[in-house]
């Protein structure tokens, strides 16, 4: 069969997954129901800790059963997901569901990136990975955009309707995995589990760079994406819900541009300084608008998603590059564990100080730590200059 449908294949099987009319007023249904920011972000930092938990398992699944059967689990699990928080009524509910959520999106963290990186090597064209994880990752932000768009005015007259409309979206993406074609390239282990986690490990033990990658990966998910699920609670102390909708459909459209055109300016300016530009600009842009708030603020805030898209295709590249073929996927979910338990952590830490203080005082401490990144950015970019590019030793 032809494993080059897997790319389009992904692309829409993105755009379905992120297709969740929801999103944009996410935090106001979890605090709705729960009745707390801390609460409410308790719901996205349990979805993110049992994807951490599940991350590990599902990799070394995905490396030994292969990558089709392995995306359809993580549909199955989105399409649960989704229905427990439609249903909700309750915190243990929407707890139920972010457990799904989890494990849906530990099913899909590592494999569709190595899916799409084996897809690319059988097909000759691995080379142009960081190229073609660009315009299959801004069908997610493409998606967001249409469903932020209606989401707003959807939850402006009802959450129930907005959010059994995102069920949809969801059949579709597990229609679209079973659909797919398994690389023919051999990239299952036919290793035992512990030896498989093993030798991944030794890898991050070994290499200098994936040890400094990770770190900075981690934080600036983990406490990115913390950061973007509760600049929501600020917003909407200057802009009406319906608002935020159309707000959050321009920053995704923005982000999806950023994502299409990753791959010319990674070619151009190289991964690590378009890194170094994102967390600048974006730390620069978003302290400006935390601390000076106006009705201007939110668009300042969500401007920001071009250099993101940017920059996520930049990490990923400077990733795959490092991670072994055998391991691929469960390296990748390593990685993507360390980032979701930052996350966990953070977004507790955060919801709390948004119900002491307010979100734009925790918002701004988020925006301060997160110039951290650059010391590992720069690190990387001072063994780029002493070591050989083809091997590294630590």
């Amino acid at each position: 069969m032809n494993v080059q449908k897997n790319i389009k294949l992904l692309s829409w099987l993105n755009f379905c997954t992120d297709f969740v009319f929801f999103a944009p007023v996410a935090i106001l249904y979890f605090a709705h129901v729960t009745g707390s920011y801390a609460l409410g972000m308790s719901i996205f930092s349990l979805a993110y800790v049992s994807s951490a938990i599940f991350e590990m398992p599902t990799g070394i699944i995905s490396d030994m059963v292969g990558r089709k059967k392995t995306t359809i689990f993580g549909a199955v699990g989105s399409v649960g997901c989704v229905t427990l928080y439609a249903i909700g009524g309750s915190y243990w509910m929407l707890a139920l569901g972010a457990l799904l959520q989890g494990l849906a999106r530990a099913f899909y963290s590592g494999n569709n990136d190595a899916l799409l990186h084996d897809t690319l090597r059988e097909t000759g064209k691995e080379s142009e990975y960081h190229t073609y994880l660009g315009k299959t990752s801004s069908m997610f932000q493409i998606a967001l955009a249409l469903a932020a768009a209606m989401g707003g005015f959807m939850a402006s007259r009802s959450y129930a309707l907005v959010m059994w409309a995102s069920v949809i979206p969801q059949i579709g993406a597990l229609v679209i995995a079973t659909q797919l074609v398994e690389p023919s390239i051999e990239t299952r282990s036919n290793t035992n589990i512990f030896v498989h986690i093993r030798e991944a490990l030794g890898q991050f033990k070994q290499n200098y760079r994936l040890r400094l990658l990770t770190l900075a990966s981690a934080m600036r998910f983990g406490l990115g994406e913390s950061g973007y699920f509760l600049r929501t609670a600020f917003i909407s102390t200057l802009w009406p819900v319906w608002a935020i909708g159309v707000l959050s459909a321009f920053s995704n459209l923005v982000a999806a541009l950023g994502f299409f055109y990753g791959g010319r300016l990674i070619d151009k300016f190289q991964p690590l300084r378009v890194l170094n530009f994102e967390i600048i600009s974006n730390r620069i842009v978003n302290l400006a608008a935390l601390l000076f708030p106006t009705v201007v603020s939110p668009v300042l805030m969500n401007s920001t998603s071009l250099v993101f898209g940017a920059g996520t295709v930049a990490m990923n590249s400077l990733l795959q590059k490092e991670f072994t073929q055998a391991q691929r996927a469960t390296m990748s979910s390593l990685n993507a564990f360390v980032g979701s338990m930052v996350f966990g952590i953070t977004s507790v830490i955060l919801g709390v100080l948004a119900d002491r203080f307010d979100a734009r005082a925790a918002l701004i401490i988020i925006n301060l730590i997160l110039f951290v990144p650059l010391v590992f950015y720069r690190k990387l970019f001072m063994d780029a200059q002493i070591r050989p590019t083809v091997e590294r030793k630590p």
